[in-house]
């Protein structure tokens, strides 16, 4: 048994919406057939020659990514250089790429809410917002006996979920008057006859993208032929989505946040700025390059910036503007997406009763040696 490769590209959609990708971001199926059988999967940060070796003897249909293997645009393809050779080796062995970049740094459960998980960060909020998820309210009146069904349905297909709470609604008993005319096929009621009957309002709420399919999902089991329902915008509900995090972890020095990011990331080295006795309390991570969020993070208030790529230029102005940063490296914070997208897959193909080989890269690694 074998999955086609839009249903796994599917399932990372799912996870991190392309619509969230940066836009001088490249997301998505980038390289292969939306229709390909993909019996066996690979989970890398990036493709190296080392992964696509790996990938081919180990007889990968598909990759999934988080940097992309094209980034900007291509004017050739040249097999007398990196990228060229890169491309051409994985369309001769029939391999497919599949990546998640910024748009899983964004969302929820993402890049920067693993770091979060790992590092003991709370209470985090979005350091740097960049999209607006808008909700809507949905209102349906059922009668008594078939609330829950419609209920469950609805929330069933993403309606009622507001923070770490899903099933959120709220219901009203009320009576409901119609008179079924000539050709109607009423569910209750006769037809030329007023018929009052207990109904309960349902209210609930569901993030804009989602409404059609909760619509949907609610008509299939209500009782009623004509189906009284109302959707209102909602302008006081909306979820944030950005770059990085900004949040709390329990008081320490700067030098012991230092070896705490040594030890759950798993990194040999890191580089730090500022004074190592400094109490640190509020900090801001991002995954990857953080060195443009240096400003947001101290004007919020951060303590230390957890991040890579810092450069000597942002060091000293992470420094001028009384900001400690730790900068763990772009493959040292991003690593950790590795284990979970791979977990993710596996969730999702268990979910569905699918078959699916997923397996992580063994020659992924940081391009930086340590002496």
């Amino acid at each position: 048994m074998s999955l086609k490769c839009q249903t796994i590209a599917g399932m990372m959609d799912k996870l991190a919406p392309r619509k969230y990708a940066e836009d001088w971001d490249n997301v998505g199926l980038i390289i292969g057939n939306p229709q390909k059988d993909v019996s066996t999967v690979l989970i890398a940060l990036d493709i190296t020659f080392d992964v696509i070796r790996e990938a081919i003897e180990k007889n990968v249909d598909m990759i999934v990514t988080h940097h992309p293997v094209i980034f900007k645009p291509v004017k050739n393809i040249r097999t007398d250089n990196s990228q060229g050779k890169i491309i051409d080796l994985l369309i001769k062995n029939d391999i497919a790429v599949y990546t998640a970049h910024t748009n899983f740094d964004i969302t929820k459960s993402g890049m920067n809410d693993i770091l979060c998980n790992t590092l003991g960060i709370y209470n985090e909020e979005v350091l740097d917002v960049t999209y607006f998820e808008e909700y809507k309210k949905i209102v349906v009146y059922v009668p008594i006996e078939y609330k829950d069904i419609v209920k469950n349905a609805m929330c069933s297909a993403g309606a009622g979920f507001i923070g770490n709470y899903s099933d959120c609604t709220y219901q009203i008993i009320g009576t409901g008057t119609f008179k079924p005319l000539e050709g109607a096929n009423p569910f209750i009621g006769e037809i030329g006859k007023i018929e009052n009957v207990q109904e309960v309002r349902i209210e609930t709420i569901v993030p804009k993208k989602l409404t059609n399919r909760v619509i949907s999902s609610m008509l299939k089991v209500h009782p009623y032929e004509e189906v009284a329902y109302d959707i209102y915008p909602l302008e006081t509900f909306y979820d944030e989505y950005g770059l990085g995090k900004i949040g709390y972890i329990k008081e320490t020095s700067l030098k012991d946040l230092a070896e705490q990011v040594k030890s759950k990331l798993k990194i040999p080295i890191l580089r730090v700025v500022g004074e190592l006795n400094k109490t640190i309390n509020k900090v801001a991570i991002c995954g990857g390059s953080g060195g443009s969020l240096i400003s947001k993070a101290a004007f919020k208030g951060a303590d230390v910036l957890i991040s890579g790529d810092i450069g000597y230029h942002d060091a000293i102005d992470a420094s001028l503007l009384g900001l400690s940063v730790i900068d763990a490296g772009h493959f040292g914070t991003e690593k950790i997406a590795i284990n979970f997208i791979a977990e993710y897959i596996i969730d999702e193909v268990q979910k569905h009763e699918l078959d699916l080989n997923v397996i992580k890269s063994e020659e992924q690694k940081d391009p930086f040696i340590f002496i």
